[in-house]
């Protein structure tokens, strides 16, 4: 499929996101639908393109909270639709903790980032919005991951980020930290020169060849 094709999907996915057409949204889903490759572009292509607008929209008072919400919510259950798909029955002996930083509210992109781990077989813990550091902290004490991957979508709750990797750091010295988020398109993070051994990742796919390389 080509760039026009996504396109037009991520067009109408976000019309029936702002409309409240969970069947448009699930059509459109279902044309992605016939292998875990397909569902990476519909995630990549399509949800993130469409959700980043409507982060957009709501950051220029264009749509309203209740808006924002209702958009956020139909992208889960659509993706939800798709678990069949993502489960993949060969397994690793690796764990992956997924969550967002403190106050964040906004957990379908790192909700995707747990299911490119469940395609490769990891054991995902996703925890979802506004997790507390120390209850992070807490659970990973007790689940041990291999990894810890935290989202990040408004840019001012960058310094509540920064604050949780260096608890990370303190705490598990040796645990590698990966994060993402629509917060990292507004311009260059200094997270890599500060963090060094912290992973920034912009795409799903980027996400996928550090999954394959370790």
């Amino acid at each position: 499929m080509g760039i026009d094709h996504y396109k037009k999907d991520s067009e109408s996915f976000l019309s029936a996101l702002l409309k409240g057409d969970r069947k448009l949204g699930s059509d459109i889903a279902r044309k992605y639908s016939n292998s875990q490759d397909d569902i990476k572009l519909f995630y990549e292509h399509i949800v993130k393109t469409a959700l980043y607008k409507v982060g957009e929209l709501w950051e220029y008072n264009t749509i309203s909270v209740a808006a924002e919400h209702l958009a956020t919510s139909l992208s889960e259950s659509i993706m939800n639709e798709l678990y069949e798909r993502v489960i993949s029955e060969k397994r690793v002996p690796k764990k992956v903790v997924l969550g967002c930083v403190e106050n964040e509210m906004h957990q379908v992109g790192v909700k995707m980032v747990a299911d490119v781990f469940e395609m490769h077989g990891w054991d995902t813990f996703f925890l979802g919005a506004n997790i507390p550091t120390s209850e992070l902290i807490s659970y990973c004490r007790e689940i041990k991951p291999d990894i810890v991957a935290l989202s990040l979508s408004v840019y001012s709750h960058l310094p509540a980020l920064e604050k949780m990797i260096r608890e990370f750091q303190h705490e598990f010295p040796n645990l590698q930290i990966i994060v993402g988020g629509q917060a990292f398109q507004h311009g260059e993070s200094e997270i890599p020169s500060k963090y060094p051994d912290v992973k920034v990742f912009m795409t799903l796919f980027e996400i996928e060849d550090f999954i394959l390389k370790l």
